[in-house]
């Protein structure tokens, strides 16, 4: 557990520095706003979120999962099975937690109200797997915690878990441009970028859909899979129909946007609407 910090940041920055230069190398769409501006805010979230969990929740997950140890809580910690098993059903739940969370994200309208900001970034490349709102994480490091405590996984499992999450979030979010077979049998086992990327639709039966972030066999197992955008890859639209105005996108707006801002017509309960359509900022179903 003293090795923990360490291993996640070198972890965290060399998949960022990776999927920077495969974005670099091998990009799957044209951006339309200014990188500089987009990665300045984006990456200013990540400072004021990490800094709010220091200072407000030192107590972090692999506290509980230590604790959880020592003390026998949790499912994991009744049952007797191989170290190995341990760790693959502790991994797939807490996956399925991050999926069933996200999907609540999406139908919660004040939760919403936070989440939007992660969904109106204009572009999506790997600084979007970043953007949240610092209110969405502390949100999510209380579900986190509630399931590590009920689970009892082990500290090895809760520090794998959360640098896959981290791992894959920074690359299902990659503006990257994938072989089309490599990404037919790679989503089976993972959520790849062309597959998450419909998530970002500005269309409203699109954003709600693909909700994974690290296995794509709960959108399937639960009816929320879409395989492709409707208007395809390169021609879709980024974002959320009520913000197109990239000056929103800066770090002060981005921060008072879920209580200053119209959260539109995304709301779960329309994931089989029509096209939102683009007029003079509203979504119109």
């Amino acid at each position: 557990m003293e090795h923990e910090a360490p291993i996640r940041l070198a972890a965290f920055f060399g998949i960022l520095i990776m999927v920077a230069l495969g974005e670099l190398v091998s990009p799957r769409r044209v951006l339309t706003t200014s990188k500089a501006i987009r990665w300045a805010s984006n990456l200013g979230v990540v400072a004021i979120d990490t800094l709010a969990i220091r200072l407000l929740f030192p107590v972090i997950g692999v506290h509980i999962a230590f604790m959880a140890q020592e003390k026998g809580w949790g499912l994991l910690n009744a049952v007797d099975m191989p170290a190995w098993l341990s760790v693959l059903v502790g991994i797939l739940v807490l996956d399925l937690v991050v999926y069933l969370q996200h999907v609540m994200f999406h139908t919660v309208p004040i939760i919403w109200r936070l989440h939007m900001m992660h969904h109106a970034d204009m572009d999506i490349d790997v600084s979007t797997g970043l953007r949240f709102h610092p209110l969405e994480i502390i949100i999510s490091l209380f579900i986190k915690l509630t399931a590590i405590a009920a689970l009892g996984p082990s500290v090895f499992t809760v520090i794998l878990f959360e640098i896959i999450l981290n791992g894959t979030a920074m690359f299902n979010h990659g503006n990257l441009k994938l072989p089309l077979g490599l990404d037919r049998y790679l989503r089976l086992l993972v959520v790849t970028p062309d597959m998450h990327r419909v998530h970002h639709s500005v269309t409203i039966r699109e954003t709600n859909s693909n909700f994974g972030f690290n296995f794509p066999w709960w959108d399937r197992l639960f009816g929320t899979y879409r395989a492709q955008p409707m208007a395809g890859h390169e021609g879709m639209t980024i974002g959320l129909s009520q913000f197109r105005d990239a000056r929103k996108n800066q770090l002060f707006w981005m921060l008072i946007m879920p209580f200053t801002e119209d959260p539109g017509a995304y709301a779960i309960n329309r994931r089989g609407a029509d096209p939102a359509r683009i007029s003079g900022g509203k979504n119109r179903p």
